[in-house]
């Protein structure tokens, strides 16, 4: 479970007030309101539509809220400029669900892409800096010659996991981290997540319906049904939370008020 920064700080790192967005008749966010730590791991469950990865999409920016308010470090990210989000965005790192690799680029482009494309760093000093940071997951400096295509899933996790704190940021998102991979291997990969959001220092925010993954790297968690948040308490809690529809989504129970609502 992730801690790092167990403190006083009263600002939440990022805070969800209202956040409602529809795309047509279709209701997905419904008010969510969600307030997340600094230096914790929030883990966000739901089931396919609740509105997961379209508030993390609305944090992101990469699609406009309708309503509500969005701020990370105290600050409403809908009255920066460009260039402001722009620098906002610079301090986030992503690992998506299917790693997202670029199939055209080599293992060592693919992690300092983002330095590369933003020329912070230069060819020759990205692959000693892919190296070091292959390093810290588990993987040796040859891997950065590959190209993602003769990498196993397990290894794709690890680079991209690399790709997301290469440029070494201060939150990190994780999209489904475990989704593909056998339990063995999705605990290697919880362990890696584990140390290197630990060394940064970092805020995490992971998406995932991996029961025995957001126990192991989650400080926090929150349920969202419906587009709205139902729970929030800590995440070693899930499966016995007091709340019948988060015990039931945990423990995958086929009975329970989630399928009753589907039933009408």
């Amino acid at each position: 479970m992730i801690s790092t920064r167990q403190g006083t700080m009263s600002t939440p790192k990022i805070r969800l007030a209202g956040l409602r967005k529809s795309f047509g008749s279709k209701v997905v966010l419904d008010g969510v309101d969600l307030e997340i730590r600094p230096g914790h791991s929030m883990v966000i469950l739901g089931g396919s539509g609740s509105g997961k990865s379209v508030t993390l999409k609305c944090i992101l920016g990469l699609i406009p809220p309708d309503e509500g308010l969005i701020e990370i470090d105290g600050r409403d990210v809908a009255t920066l400029s460009r260039r402001e989000r722009e620098e906002v965005n610079d301090r986030i790192g992503m690992l998506f669900q299917n790693g997202a690799l670029f199939d055209s680029l080599p293992v060592w482009e693919n992690v300092c892409f983002k330095l590369l494309a933003q020329g912070r760093i230069s060819r020759r000093a990205a692959r000693d800096k892919a190296a070091e940071v292959l390093a810290q997951v588990g993987l040796a400096a040859s891997v950065g010659d590959l190209s993602p295509s003769e990498l196993s899933g397990g290894m794709q996790k690890r680079v991209g996991l690399a790709r997301a704190i290469a440029a070494e940021p201060d939150i990190i998102f994780f999209d489904e981290p475990t989704t593909g991979l056998d339990p063995i291997m999705g605990a290697v990969i919880d362990g890696l997540i584990v140390d290197v959001v630990k060394r940064l220092g970092a805020t995490a925010v992971s998406i995932t319906h991996d029961m025995a993954s957001a126990r192991r790297i989650g400080d926090d968690a929150a349920m969202i049904h419906k587009g709205r948040i139902i729970w929030r308490g800590e995440a070693r809690s899930l499966g016995d939370t007091g709340n019948a529809m988060v015990d039931q989504f945990a423990r995958g129970e086929r009975e329970g008020p989630i399928q009753m609502e589907l039933r009408k």
